[in-house]
């Protein structure tokens, strides 16, 4: 067996009741869960037991998503699993940030509240949507967005690309796919993410990181891919300022990074959190990976076992 690396889910992949058992059953999450109730009560409540809508608005649904990516990815490194690389889709970078060792846990949930805030205002000021066009042609698709002035934001696999923007653009172009008979997926997401209306989010993001009295940057002690340019972070802490904030307002280049991770030597993919989407995109763009995802006790269980069989 080759490299590990560890995917981290991001918004969208949310429901309530995401890794409760996980957190009953595996103490060290347990425990990290408790520290995040205090920082900010009221999350687990929301988490295991709030309603759909309560979890789409982004500034619940990146705390509690960011607590479900790191409960499966506690409980394999607990069982003795640990990654050789991580990357994290939008949201789940942050996750990605503290399994890698660049912030601490406490730091990245710190840290992803402010960001779920910052990122809820700017979405309230702008109304927006995003969309996942399926098996369209890339360049016509560019174009298209061009025209109609909306955003192709994530490159999520071969065949697949959203596209983000406001609501009256977005519903626009959705008219336009169905006249062409192209496939879409609406996303639940609560606004225009990876866009230009992100730059105010992405600037408060930016400041609070460059204070320096809350969070202490790092270097990763792992590779960390980053959405913004689909290859390892930086080292130097501007830099990794820089890519953490614009991240926001950035492309998600996931195609790119899964095939820049598999000629590193990756072979074996485990999505942690909510949720299969990260492991349907490993599985269109790495062909022979394995391919595992770990969101409750049974699928942590069935992971271990098929480790076990490959060591």
């Amino acid at each position: 067996m080759g490299k590990i690396a560890f995917l981290f889910a991001g918004q969208g992949s949310q429901y309530p009741g995401m890794t409760k058992d996980i957190f009953e059953n595996v103490p060290e999450v347990h425990n990290f869960f408790g520290v995040a109730e205090a920082i900010r009560p009221g999350t687990l409540t929301q988490m295991f037991t709030g309603d759909t809508d309560t979890l789409k608005r982004t500034e619940n649904a990146q705390p509690c998503l960011f607590l479900a990516d790191m409960a499966g990815a506690i409980a394999l490194m607990k069982n003795g699993v640990s990654p050789d690389a991580v990357a994290g889709f939008s949201l789940g970078e942050v996750a990605a940030l503290a399994a890698s060792d660049v912030l601490s846990f406490q730091e990245a949930f710190k840290l992803v509240c402010q960001r779920g805030k910052y990122m809820q205002k700017s979405a309230e000021a702008v109304e927006g949507g995003m969309v996942a066009v399926l098996r369209m042609d890339k360049a016509l698709l560019q174009k298209m967005c061009k025209e109609y002035e909306v955003y192709p934001v994530n490159y999520n696999c071969p065949g697949q690309v959203v596209v983000s923007g406001e609501k009256e653009k977005i519903d626009a172009f959705k008219e336009i796919l169905g006249e062409q008979k192209v496939r879409f997926i609406e996303l639940p997401v609560g606004g225009p993410f990876h866009t230009p209306y992100m730059e105010s989010a992405a600037k408060e993001l930016k400041n609070e990181l460059k204070e320096g009295k809350v969070y202490k940057l790092k270097k990763p002690h792992i590779p960390l891919y980053a959405n913004k340019t689909a290859k390892p972070y930086p080292q130097e802490e501007k830099e990794m300022i820089d890519t953490i904030s614009d991240q926001i307002c950035s492309s998600v280049k996931w195609e790119e990074t899964l095939t820049n991770m598999a000629e590193s030597g990756v072979d074996t993919f485990i999505e942690c959190g909510p949720g299969k989407t990260l492991s349907g995109f490993v599985k269109r763009t790495v062909e022979g990976a394995r391919v595992y995802s770990v969101n409750d006790m049974d699928s942590l269980q069935e992971v271990l076992r098929e480790l076990e069989k490959d060591a």
